[in-house]
């Protein structure tokens, strides 16, 4: 094993994503090649980038937020030293040329790192078009150079334009690796919790997998009794750098021209308006006027729309990201209070939100999750294409029946595979909410579905004698869900 295959111990979780960038970075064929690094902010993509120029004797430049020539000039003194040589670049033309001949010196690739790439596209609007220039197929850099320059940024909307349409890079990258928060099982490593599941759960509810919250809610957690402490120490303290978190991942954008629409938005969404008619009523807005800010939020992954499992074109809109569901439910109403140092008494006193609207959406969440990537292909009915939620009418009980985790897969990847129930109450569940599931089962149509029960309590005595017997049914608790049961 070469040494920087072997990923470094200061990196934690991210082995998939460290593979990706190692093969590309070291790949041996001669030409030039071009990568793109993109994900929101704080996600860890400039620290895994300086681990792996290290690694590779790469050379990496951060630009800042900069007008006219100010990072021309210090790109050209990293270069000097990187290169020990003199002299500057006259233009980006010419930076780029220089870069690209990095990979010229010997018979080994050299990893060349444009890091917030966007910044560099706000003073030098032609830069990609620059690099397509230098990576064309007959180009020099192509034909001998082994440059593997990766663009790495944070402003979603910017990076995801470089390759699509007509774009001038369009066609020329060979990675777009888009690094996403870390998943419920990883974020618990990260945090040293992953032993105890329900406080590895509450924590992942509050703050999700973003590596940098870690460091910025003043954790880590020091067990169970230390949770409470840890939220008001942490999230509802004003000096704390993730109390106003909530604010600062939408004002990061700079597509969101107005910010009051996007808050209203998802103050909505967090508070229990699911679909665009809905999210619309609130804000006493038309319909139609929502579908702009519903695209864009969804384009920098702080909103996700999740079509009905079993009805086309009746889209939920979700949060992906537990920050800003606590910071609007939580934060913006009782922020005065929190900032006079009442803390501790906001926090007892919002428990019923708390419970209700996010641990519940957030239990619901990495049920579908589970299902999805960890799940036994037993226990669900086989190999999933698609796990969604999904309502279902009953005139009977003259309403609708939600389901929280819908398996589709099979021919065509849209045979109900199984139809489950996830519920983050403190309370076990009992044969009533398995007969709720039997009688949604009848209503759908799909006899063969396995019936899944997620319960964050664990499940009456009752009802595990009950599934012990039935192969059509499985019970999943916390322990599961974390692969500690």
């Amino acid at each position: 094993m070469r040494q920087h295959d072997r990923k470094p111990s200061e990196l934690l979780e991210r082995d998939s994503e460290w593979k990706t960038l190692v093969n590309f970075a070291t790949k041996p064929d001669l030409g030039a090649t071009l990568g793109l690094l993109y994900g929101r902010r704080r996600q860890g993509k400039t620290f895994m980038l300086e681990l792996l120029s290290e690694a590779t004797n790469g050379f990496m430049f951060t630009a800042a937020q900069r007008y006219g020539p100010a990072n021309l000039r210090t790109l050209s003194h990293a270069y000097q030293a990187y290169t020990d040589t003199v002299g500057a670049f006259t233009d980006w033309q010419a930076a780029v040329d220089g870069l690209l001949r990095l990979g010229e010196r010997d018979s080994k690739p050299t990893l060349v790192v444009l890091d917030e790439f966007p910044y560099l596209l706000e003073t030098e609007p032609g830069l990609s078009s620059f690099i397509q220039i230098a990576l064309s197929p007959r180009s020099r850099a192509m034909r001998q150079s082994r440059t593997r320059l990766i663009l790495c940024g944070s402003a979603l909307t910017t990076m995801r334009k470089l390759l699509l349409g007509t774009a001038p890079l369009r066609g020329r990258a060979t990675m777009e690796l888009n690094l996403p928060t870390l998943d419920y099982r990883e974020a618990a490593r990260l945090w040293g919790i992953d032993t105890n599941a329900d406080l590895a759960f509450r924590v992942y509810a509050l703050v999700g997998g973003t590596p940098a919250y870690l460091a910025m809610s003043h954790g880590p957690v020091r067990g169970v009794r230390d949770f409470d402490d840890w939220v008001i120490r942490g999230l509802l303290n004003p000096a704390s750098a993730i109390f106003r978190e909530g604010n600062t991942l939408l004002y990061e954008q700079p597509e969101l021209t107005d910010a009051t629409l996007y808050f209203s938005v998802l103050s909505a969404i967090a508070g229990g308006a699911g679909r665009r008619s809905e999210i619309a009523g609130r804000l006493g807005r038309p319909d139609n006027a929502l579908a702009h800010p519903l695209a864009l939020l969804e384009e920098i992954q702080l909103v996700e729309r999740v079509e009905d499992a079993l009805h086309a074109r009746r889209p939920i809109y979700r949060i992906t990201e537990p920050v800003i569901r606590f910071h609007e439910l939580i934060i913006r109403d009782n922020e005065a209070l929190i900032v006079s140092g009442h803390g501790n008494e906001v926090w007892k006193s919002v428990q019923e939100t708390i419970s209700s609207k996010i641990y519940g959406p957030a239990f619901a969440t990495i049920s579908r999750e589970w299902a999805l990537r960890y799940a036994p292909r037993e226990m669900i009915g086989g190999v999933p294409r698609g796990i969604r939620p999904a309502t279902v009418a009953c005139r009977e009980h003259r309403g609708g029946h939600e389901l929280d985790v819908v398996v589709l897969g099979g021919p065509g990847a849209d045979r109900v595979l199984a139809i489950g129930e996830a519920k983050a109450s403190t309370r076990v569940l009992g044969e009533e909410h398995l007969r709720r599931l039997e009688h949604v089962r009848e209503l759908i149509g799909v006899g063969e579905a396995k019936l899944l029960l997620f319960g964050r309590a664990g499940f009456s005595v009752a009802l595990r004698r009950s599934a012990a017997h039935r192969p059509d049914v499985e019970l999943i608790d916390l322990a599961m869900l974390y692969g500690l049961g």
